[in-house]
């Protein structure tokens, strides 16, 4: 964003943003006497796969734990290490069994008690309807006794109580069914309303927890357009906003006295897989000069406003199994350059770009718009990649699935968390194996396969995150998948909001701490 942009954004803020926002925004309803807190995001919609509440569909569960509906039995701690949420204890009875004591005192929000059965009732309905639960939980068998559920495993699961702290794994009651995008949870807050653009919520009058929810109501609105959401926190229409683009950040940076600023660290990750039904990308040193052709720390830096760390890998510097454990390609472009040479590339005909057997090469990469750096990330490497003589054909768009489906694309840069339950199996399990529900490139590696193996058998921190890095340097000699950049999480809000804080996890947003003051 240029400096003009910011002056433009500065001078229209007030009546922009005041005439999105007007007559939903929170002094309305506060005149009515209601503490209402209006909360903006870029991280909500359809195009994020969680317009909904329901956690057994897609990426719901996210939206239901963020903003308070849902709960999980286990949750992270600020290390990323599962403690007991719902659940009050777990005992590992033997490597496929697992006994989980539930406290005795939640319920969910319609009054009903959360007991074993619920519990069991929830699970059955998740590996019976989600895409990713069933590979990663390995549920063989559930039982219910009162307040304890027992889960056997199909195979070993060293990590379950990991895998059952996922947003898919928050408990709801079955019994209440679903309606308009509706479910009943044990958080701090009821949903009211569910649109594609935005989510209306109050205050669970029956919270089981300690401390009670303070809010009557929350708005959360899906501001896809990072100006507009700038414009609408300076404005006063929003309490908070969070995935402000990184030069606007800088704004309420400066602005100390009127905003406040958490942030923190996460394992979400910007990665480019390479599509290896592509004929072109068949051959390891073509992609190997792509991924030399990045410039990471200039990318971090300069076009993220350092809100954003270089990745050597899938997983951060903060991880025992993450950055400094591996190696991969360094940027260069004169190395990127002689690799294409002998993988037969040259230009021959001097139009810029290196080409083969008469053809240029030329390739299309695709991406979502909904995550502000994966533009900015095709922007940059599409620039580097024609100092190398490589053509990148950038197709960002919120139909991207239409495009996987079909597969017109050579490259797909995307955003995840890589390690959302504070463990490396995970993403392995979802995007590298063979039969993975997100490996976007085809990738195929016997030797991943025997360590994926090895990973999910194996007992204790250490030798499981020896284990993985093993088979990330395995990806990155393979020069599978292109590793951008690690995730800053920053939530902008004002001076009087208590109780919002960014977690590691990108996770945790609305609790029951929550509060506006002023």
């Amino acid at each position: 964003m240029k400096l003009n942009k910011k002056k433009l954004v500065a001078a229209l803020a007030g009546l922009f943003a005041a005439a999105i926002f007007a007559g939903c925004g929170a002094d309305k309803n506060e005149a009515a006497g209601e503490k209402v807190f209006t909360y903006g995001t870029m991280s909500y919609g359809a195009a994020m796969e969680n317009a909904g509440t329901n956690p057994h569909v897609s990426y719901n569960g996210w939206s239901t734990l963020r903003y308070g509906i849902g709960e999980t039995l286990f949750r992270f701690n600020e290390k990323m290490e599962p403690v007991p949420w719902l659940a009050e204890s777990f005992e590992q009875v033997d490597e496929y069994t697992m006994k989980i004591k539930l406290r005795d005192d939640v319920v969910f929000s319609n009054g009903k008690k959360m007991t074993g059965e619920a519990v069991k009732a929830c699970l059955e309905d998740l590996v019976a309807k989600h895409d990713r639960a069933p590979k990663n939980l390995k549920l063989k068998s559930i039982t219910a006794d009162g307040q304890t559920v027992t889960l056997v495993s199909s195979e070993k699961m060293p990590t379950l109580i990991n895998a059952l702290a996922d947003p898919y794994a928050c408990i709801i009651d079955m019994e209440a069914g679903e309606k308009d995008r509706i479910v009943v949870g044990t958080g701090p807050y009821v949903a009211q309303k569910v649109t594609d653009t935005e989510m209306e919520l109050s205050k669970n009058e029956k919270y089981w927890g300690a401390v009670k929810p303070k809010l009557d109501k929350i708005i959360v609105k899906s501001i896809a357009d990072g100006d507009t959401l700038t414009m609408a926190m300076q404005s006063g229409e929003l309490d908070a906003a969070q995935g402000l683009p990184y030069a606007s950040l800088e704004l309420f940076q400066k602005d100390s006295a009127k905003y406040k600023i958490s942030q923190a660290d996460t394992s979400r990750v910007y990665q480019a897989a390479f599509n290896y039904k592509t004929l072109e990308l068949q051959d390891v040193r073509v992609r190997r000069a792509i991924s030399m052709a990045l410039d990471k720390e200039n990318f971090c830096k300069v076009l993220l406003k350092g809100n954003g760390t270089p990745a050597v890998g899938p997983f951060p510097k903060s991880m025992p199994f993450g950055g400094d454990a591996v190696r991969a390609a360094a940027y260069d472009l004169e190395g990127a350059k002689a690799l294409l040479k002998e993988a037969g590339y040259e230009d021959t005909d001097g139009d810029g770009y290196v080409d083969q057997g008469g053809k240029n090469l030329e390739l299309r990469y695709l991406t979502y718009p909904s995550r502000q750096e994966l533009p900015i990330l095709a922007e940059s490497l599409q620039a580097n990649l024609k100092k190398i003589g490589v053509k990148l054909n950038v197709n960002s768009t919120d139909s991207y699935k239409s495009f996987l489906k079909s597969g017109d694309y050579d490259i797909f840069a995307k955003a995840l968390v890589a390690a959302p339950t504070g463990d490396p199996e995970y993403y392995f399990l979802g995007n590298l194996l063979k039969d993975a529900v997100d490996n976007n490139g085809f990738y195929y590696s016997p030797q991943v396969e025997e360590l994926a193996a090895k990973l999910h058998n194996t007992y204790g921190a250490e030798a499981r995150a020896a284990l993985a890095v093993a088979m990330e340097q395995q990806v990155l000699d393979d020069c599978a998948v292109l590793y951008a950049s690690h995730l800053r999480m920053s939530l902008v809000m004002k001076p009087g909001i208590e109780g919002l804080k960014a977690h590691p996890s990108d996770y945790y947003e609305v609790s029951a701490d929550l509060e506006k003051k002023s």
